[in-house]
């Protein structure tokens, strides 16, 4: 029997659970429709989701009018109804990641309630909300938070049969979970990374035992939710008449899953990575704590405390996990926050006393704060440095900077040392909403191509047809015209020559191009070519099919795709940008 909790009164639980919730609505979803997706990924995913939807092929993702086989479609098909309820792809596509970040919030405080009681519930839900990773990602539309809601999930589904069970029910729930996971990014599996402790600890007597009949049902129940996609797309790839249906399914099922993790060929990086380049950050503030939450796990260690212990220890193996392979981003780390915060959870109360970590509370917050606003007031002034990049990028966040800057040290003197953590805290609700409304209107024009596609259409005719060699996506997603282009894996040095001869059979075509990739083409009439200036750190050019007359095309270097997201929707209901 479990012992009894001592905690705030139902009705006080529910009205600062209720308090809690609807700040952590207002917090993750400001700035929604607020901006255009930005590199890297957004613009991919939104063009997945929109080719879904102007196509109808929601078995297999495409983008750009070409299979995507990178990852699997789930996210995609959150993105594509999110953006059809809406109406256009400004208000649909954050809204994912912004329920999977509200959802795994939800997990967090109901699990600490029934393990620790209803006071440490509401504070494991702050230390959540007050980590940096997870309120970047929770506003950022990569498939990470949603594949952290499902492995959250899966963790709270086998932790409640562990911990507060046995529930065959959760156990099931955990596993499938998982497998709607792996079909959202292959690593769903990191919930069974609480087995090792959790198999110690039962032996010990100390939780639900597990079963073999319950791991074959587990596993069964996993194998069914990745069937639902799967075996219908390896049918109609093995069985259709499309040899690139027989590629992409080879790529999902083997390139992406063991060989991306075994012999990564992009994002490597050494294995101290994640320790000393991810987690310092992605971490903070709750990495503040660890001076006294190390020596508390031991103590807990040694009387066995299975709540703490057993997603502690998962913590630990899944960055071991994931530092064993080559290929490395900082967004792996993001399934570990939600287990970190279980496992700080019960020590949160005795932490909230320490007056040393008060101090490198309002330490951190005078390093930030003075940071922004000595970064902001050099930049006004003009240091050569700081507006040479501002001008790179046309973004000038001066005043914003001063803003948040001033702003922490009116909270370190009001707050002082004594009670630095709720500085620290204030400051980063003021830093999210500021990023998230001021921050978003400084960037949008600089990391959405919006305003130059604009441009395009303006100088080109909106009917007029768009070459993109080596195309970005965030270019193609904002394409006002019918845009075509030229595989995504073809080399660089064969996407030119196909699109000059692609150029030569219209007249009436144009290119839009890199210009330190163009300018190698010395065949290219310059005096016809449009320099339409800078984004996103490069220049880039618009280039009438005249200006290509006497460059060497060749037809056959390379596959030729058309967009549909840029094709006109005759129905009128497309979603808008």
């Amino acid at each position: 029997m479990r012992p009894l909790r001592i905690g705030p009164s139902q009705v006080a639980y529910r009205r600062a659970w209720l308090l809690l919730a609807l700040f952590a609505l207002v917090l993750i979803g400001i700035g929604i429709g607020l901006r255009d997706p930005w590199p890297a990924d957004e613009p991919r995913f939104a063009l997945n989701a929109l080719e879904m939807l102007r196509t109808g092929q929601f078995w297999f993702p495409h983008r750009g009018g070409e299979l995507y086989p990178d990852k699997p479609p789930v996210f995609m098909w959150a993105s594509a109804l999110t953006i059809w309820l809406t109406g256009s792809v400004r208000l649909g596509f954050l809204i994912p990641t912004a329920l999977s970040g509200f959802g795994t919030l939800l997990l967090v405080v109901d699990l600490c309630r029934r393990l620790h009681g209803r006071r440490i519930a509401i504070l494991a839900g702050i230390a959540l909300m007050a980590a940096l990773q997870f309120m970047l990602q929770a506003k950022t539309a990569q498939i990470d938070m949603m594949l952290t809601f499902f492995t959250t999930l899966g963790s709270y589904g086998l932790l409640r049969h562990a911990l507060l069970g046995p529930s065959k029910r959760w156990w099931l729930i955990g596993w499938a979970a998982m497998g709607v996971g792996i079909i959202t990014k292959g690593v769903g599996i990191l919930p069974l990374t609480l087995l090792p402790a959790w198999l110690w600890f039962a032996w010990r007597g100390r939780v639900s035992r597990v079963r073999v009949i319950d791991l074959l049902q587990g596993f069964g129940v996993l194998a069914l939710c990745i069937a639902a996609w799967g075996v219908p797309m390896i049918l109609m790839a093995t069985f259709g008449d499309d040899p690139s249906l027989a590629a992409y399914r080879d790529n999902i099922l083997f390139k992406q899953t063991g060989q991306r993790y075994t012999d990564s060929w992009a994002h490597l990086e050494p294995w101290w990575y994640y320790v000393v380049n991810v987690l310092p950050w992605a971490w903070m503030p709750l990495i503040l704590a660890f001076p006294w939450a190390v020596p508390a796990w031991w103590h807990r260690l040694k009387r066995g405390d299975a709540d703490v212990l057993i997603p502690l220890s998962a913590v630990i193996l899944i960055v071991l996990f994931f530092s064993l392979s080559p290929g490395k981003r900082g967004v792996y780390m993001l399934p570990t926050l939600p287990l970190l915060v279980l496992a700080f959870a019960p020590l949160v109360p005795g932490l909230m006393k320490r007056k040393r970590l008060h101090w490198l509370g309002f330490g951190l917050l005078a390093l930030l704060g003075g940071i922004l606003l000595l970064a902001g007031v050099l930049g006004l002034i003009g240091v050569p440095a700081l507006e040479k990049i501002a001008q790179r990028h046309a973004v000038y966040p001066w005043g914003w900077w001063i803003t948040i800057g001033v702003i922490a040290m009116v909270l370190l003197i009001w707050r002082r040392p004594r009670h630095g953590l709720e500085a620290l805290g204030i400051w980063l609700v003021v830093f999210w909403v500021s990023w998230s409304t001021w921050g978003y209107a400084l960037q949008d024009h600089a990391r959405s191509p919006r305003d130059m596609m604009t441009e395009v259409a303006s100088i080109t005719g909106d009917q007029a047809w768009l070459a993109m060699p080596d195309f970005d996506e965030e270019f193609l997603l904002q394409s006002r015209q019918p845009s075509v282009q030229f595989g995504d894996r073809t080399p660089v040095s064969k996407q030119f020559p196909r699109a000059f001869a692609w150029l030569q059979a219209d007249d009436s075509r144009w290119m839009f191009a890199l210009g330190r990739q163009a300018e190698d083409y010395a065949c290219i009439d310059r005096s016809q070519v449009q320099d339409l200036g800078v984004q996103n750190g490069d220049d880039w050019w618009l280039i009438p099919a005249a200006a290509v007359a006497d460059c060497q095309g060749d037809p056959n270097a390379g596959p030729l795709f058309i967009a549909p997201t840029t094709l006109p929707d005759p129905s009128g209901k497309a979603p808008h940008l």
